[in-house]
């Protein structure tokens, strides 16, 4: 015969695991369906701006690009589109997948905030260029349209992401692509900057080492199937093509002249003077504001005057005061008329 204290104690737990599997919204079996509906959804957002970018871009989507920009199976992909299709957000006109007008109003919904998000981790936070772009793609599933609206206000309603790529109104509108790639420009050609492609990873990373951002003049100095090499900030640049390709470009009028030339501020002797030019475009945020509170702004003089025993940081005069700045930091100062 059972114990009826075991049999309470059965009882109990039974009740207790009931309790915590099924007790509305805050249950394991509810947060558990909550989560998988919030991945579901995210997926099919991600998908609509997979087909949103395509079109943008003229490209044609159909499930092989899908399962590859999503990384999912062609299983998987393929039950997407015909969810998406089921709720009339996505057609198939033969050749490939398209989005209905609801369907590009969706996605351009996402594309803004994921922009937005961008521009605001690029001038609010101390996050790398290399961040940007993936805590965006997490970020842009979370906020409502009035907090992207609140979001917008806050940046004072931008127009590009920190990458050049245009930000959708909230009522749906969006630029047009510019410019074209940098290995289309002949030799001696000069352009600006408009686009620095972020995927893939590995290619935007080394993008960003070399400094390259919108903004930028280019000159090309040597055009080839090998290599690329081209003048931006009186630096000489050389890429592969594969990386070339990734920076969109608008040429100039030939009367046009580059910036400069200016020298970075990390390259002055000790005991030489310099005026300050202006900040790299590249400098955002904190760091940013940092510099220009030092009085690092066009037209300050600077002095460098003691570098440490291990050769970083430096000491600059800065209106009257010495102040310590990393080789990096230097970097984005832009110099000239050295003495």
């Amino acid at each position: 015969m059972i114990d009826p204290k075991v049999s309470l104690t059965i009882a109990i737990s039974v009740a207790v695991v009931a309790v915590l599997l099924l007790w509305p919204v805050r249950g394991m079996l509810w947060r558990w369906l909550r989560g998988l509906r919030a991945t579901e959804r995210v997926l099919m957002e991600d998908a609509l701006k997979h087909l949103f970018d395509s079109e943008y871009r003229e490209h044609i989507a159909n499930l092989q690009s899908l399962s590859g920009a999503l990384e999912v199976s062609g299983n998987r992909a393929a039950d997407l589109l015909r969810r998406l299709q089921e709720q009339e957000l996505v057609d198939f006109d033969g050749n490939g997948y398209r989005l209905t007008p609801e369907g590009r109003k969706y996605a351009l919904r996402v594309v803004r905030i994921h922009r937005l998000w961008e521009r605001h981790l690029a001038e609010e936070t101390g996050l790398g260029p290399d961040a940007w772009h993936h805590e965006a793609e997490v970020r842009e599933h979370t906020l409502s349209l009035e907090e992207a609206e609140a979001l917008s206000a806050s940046l004072g309603h931008p127009r590009f992401d920190p990458h050049g790529d245009p930000i959708p109104t909230a009522a749906g509108e969006i630029a047009p692509l510019e410019g074209r790639p940098l290995t289309d420009l002949a030799v001696g050609e000069l352009a600006e900057i408009v686009h620095v492609e972020d995927e893939p990873d590995a290619i935007y990373a080394q993008l960003v080492a070399e400094g390259l951002y919108p903004g930028m003049r280019v000159r090309v100095i040597e055009s080839g199937p090998q290599r690329i090499a081209f003048e931006a900030d009186a630096e000489e640049h050389v890429l592969a093509p594969i990386l070339a390709a990734n920076l969109s470009v608008l040429p100039l009028p030939k009367d046009e002249e580059m910036q400069g030339p200016f020298a970075r501020l990390s390259s002055l002797e000790l005991g030489r003077k310099a005026t300050v030019a202006a900040l790299s475009p590249a400098l955002r945020g904190p760091e940013r504001r940092r510099m220009l509170d030092l009085g690092l702004i066009p037209g300050t003089e600077v002095t460098a005057e003691i570098r440490s025993p291990g050769g970083d940081p430096t000491g600059y005069r800065i209106r009257g005061a010495v102040i310590a700045l990393r080789r990096e930091q230097a970097d984005q100062v832009q110099i000239e008329s050295a003495a």
